[in-house]
C-alpha cells in the first residue's frame, strides 16, 4: 500500500526576539518574507517572562488571528535560548524539576491559543556530578523517559498531536548520539498512552567531535536517514561540521556551509522508503507531514534590514528544492 508525506517549508521565529513586539507584525514577517509555515518560539512569548497569564494568554489569541489573517500556519510552539540555560528536568532537586513542568505546561496553553499543533524542544541538562557515574546517568536518562511519558498524557489531553525532543550534541542534552536517539524514541513511546512523542532533528547538531564523538553520529545525513520519518519538524540551518552557527542559506553563508538540500531530500526520501527496517517503527508511525524550519538565528549587530534580507533570500533558496505549495513523496507502507 502506497502512502505519501507532504513536505514544506517555515521558518522558526528566532529572528523576532528582542526586536518586533507586535503579534501582527510576527505574521505579516512571515508572510511577507515568504512562508507558508511558522515555528513559534518561546523566547518571544515565554509563559514565565512575558508580562502574566492574562497577557499571554491574550496575546497567544491576537497570534492566532493574524495568523488567519495573513494565512500563515501555526505548526508548533518551540523553545528558544531561556530553557537551555537550566538543568530543569534533569536537575537532582524534585522541586527545579516541578518549576521546569510547570513552565512546560504553560507553554503547552499557549501553544494551544495560537492554534499550534505541536510542542517542542529541550527543557533538560543532566548535571556534570551526575555524567560522571555510569549508573547515576543511566537512571537521570530514564527518568526523562518518564517525564516524557507523563508530559505526553497533558499534551494528548490538550489536543495537540504530539510532542518533540530535539537532539543535541553535547552529552548533558539527551539525545546527542544516534543510539540514545533510537532509545529515546522507543522507551517513551513503548507503553505510552498519550501522544506520541517525536524527534526533532536539527542538521547543525551534529557536533559532538568535541566531546569525542566519531563516524556516523557526526553526519547530518545518516540523521536524516535514520529518523526523518519520526520528526515532524526538523531544523535546518547553514553551518560547518564542527559547530551550530544557524546561518541563514545565502550565498555568502553557502560558500561557508557544508549543509546541502540535495542531500537533505535524499536522506528524507532515503527514511520513508526504509522506515520498517527501523525498530522504532514498531511503536511509532511515520509522520504524514515534515516542515523543514529555517532556524536562522541572527547576531544583535545585524540590522532589521539586514536580517530581513538574509531571511528573504533563504526562503528563495530552499525554494529551489521546495517550491511554493510543497513536495509529496510516496512510499510503502
Amino acid at each position: 500500500m502506497e502512502k505519501k508525506v507532504f513536505i514544506d517549508i517555515g521558518i522558526n521565529g528566532a529572528f523576532l526576539t528582542r526586536r518586533w513586539e507586535e503579534p501582527e507584525n510576527f505574521m505579516k514577517l512571515t508572510r511577507g518574507l515568504g512562508y507558508d509555515f511558522h515555528e513559534f518560539c518561546s523566547d518571544v512569548l515565554d509563559p514565565f517572562f512575558s508580562g502574566d497569564r492574562d497577557y499571554q494568554l491574550e496575546t497567544a489569541k491576537k497570534i492566532k488571528e493574524y495568523a488567519e489573517k495573513y494565512q500563515v500556519v501555526i505548526r508548533d510552539y518551540y523553545t528558544g535560548m531561556a530553557t537551555h540555560r537550566f538543568h530543569g528536568l534533569s536537575h537532582s532537586d524534585e522541586r527545579v524539576r516541578r518549576r521546569m513542568r510547570e513552565w512546560i505546561y504553560d507553554a503547552i496553553d499557549i501553544a494551544k491559543t495560537m492554534g499550534a499543533s505541536y510542542i517542542g524542544g529541550h527543557w533538560d541538562a543532566i548535571p556534570v556530578e551526575v555524567l560522571e557515574d555510569r549508573e547515576r546517568t543511566k537512571r537521570a536518562v530514564e527518568h526523562i523517559y518518564k517525564e516524557f511519558r507523563e508530559l505526553s498524557l497533558v499534551v494528548k489531553e490538550k489536543g495537540l498531536l504530539g510532542i518533540c525532543n530535539e537532539q543535541m550534541y553535547i552529552p548533558s542534552e539527551k539525545p546527542w548520539t544516534l543510539e540514545e536517539a533510537e532509545n529515546f524514541l522507543i522507551e517513551v513511546n513503548k507503553e505510552n498512552n498519550g501522544a506520541p512523542c517525536y524527534l526533532t532533528i536539527d542538521v547543525g547538531h551534529q557536533a559532538g567531535m568535541h566531546y569525542g564523538l566519531k563516524g556516523e553520529d557526526l553526519s547530518y545525513v545518516e540523521w536524516l536517514k535514520r529518523f526523518a520519518a519520526f520528526s515532524p519538524i526538523i531544523h535546518l540551518q547553514q553551518t560547518t561540521p564542527d559547530a551550530s552557527n544557524h546561518w541563514p542559506f545565502t550565498k555568502e553563508y553557502n560558500e561557508k556551509g557544508h549543509v546541502k538540500m540535495e542531500e537533505v531530500l535524499s536522506a528524507i526520501k532515503y527514511s520513508f522508503d526504509h522506515y520498517k527496517k527501523s525498530p522504532v517503527s514498531h511503536y511509532l508511525k511515520p509522520v504524514e507531514k515534515i516542515i523543514l524550519m529555517a532556524e536562522v538565528i541572527p547576531s544583535s549587530l545585524k540590522t532589521e534590514e539586514e536580517v530581513i534580507r538574509e531571511l528573504k533570500e533563504t526562503e528563495e533558496y530552499l525554494r529551489n528544492y521546495i517550491p511554493k505549495g510543497g513536495i509529496i513523496y510516496e512510499f510503502s507502507e
